[in-house]
């Protein structure tokens, strides 16, 4: 896995040994950022369920101004550290281990505010429903934030309007999907 473009550009990360997370692919990894490629410039960025931190360091190597990553796993909160001083972009990163709602509730009480949350999740067990619907409750978003799920194809999403979120896009690949959400 590397970072795709920036001023990380070509740079291999290291990856978190074994099957408890699962990097995004480089090809997925840059259909997303062609998306968001107008909205990374300055943003603060905040990564959830961060793995390698992959996706927040490719946000930081495309201009993000900031990214909080958070993770609860030990091993991928030292991948997450090797992966910034690696790209030297750690004066640009905070990582929290943490489990994800309680780091939110931290940052919500700091009155952190994120351009983009991007979470990735385990598939198939309903994480994402739980966090959105935390987040839903927090003051950590702006009227023009974003957040992007990567969930599996199978991950239903109706549910979405009764929380407050309006789907804004759908990005649909073989195994997996991204799902852009904003407050309604």
């Amino acid at each position: 896995m590397r970072v795709i473009a920036g001023s990380a550009r070509r740079l291999q990360l290291k990856t978190v040994n074994g099957m408890n997370t699962r990097p995004t692919t480089d090809r997925i990894k840059e259909t997303l950022f062609n998306m968001l490629q107008n909205d990374i410039e300055g943003c603060s960025f905040l990564d959830l369920y961060s793995g390698s931190g992959a996706i927040g360091i490719e946000a930081l190597s495309r201009g993000a101004k900031r990214a909080v990553f958070v993770e609860k796993n030990k091993e991928a909160i030292q991948c997450i550290k090797y992966n910034l001083q690696f790209t030297k972009l750690q004066e640009y990163g905070n990582v929290m281990e943490n489990n994800v709602l309680t780091a939110l509730e931290i940052l919500n009480k700091k009155k952190e505010m994120f351009d983009i949350i991007f979470m990735d999740p385990p598939y198939n067990m309903e994480i994402e429903k739980e966090t959105l619907s935390y987040i839903s409750g927090l003051n950590i978003m702006n009227k023009y934030s974003i957040i992007i799920v990567e969930a599996s194809i199978e991950t239903d999403f109706s549910y979405a309007s009764d929380m407050g979120y309006d789907i804004v896009k759908e990005k649909i690949y073989k195994t997996n999907k991204h799902v852009f959400l904003k407050k309604a």
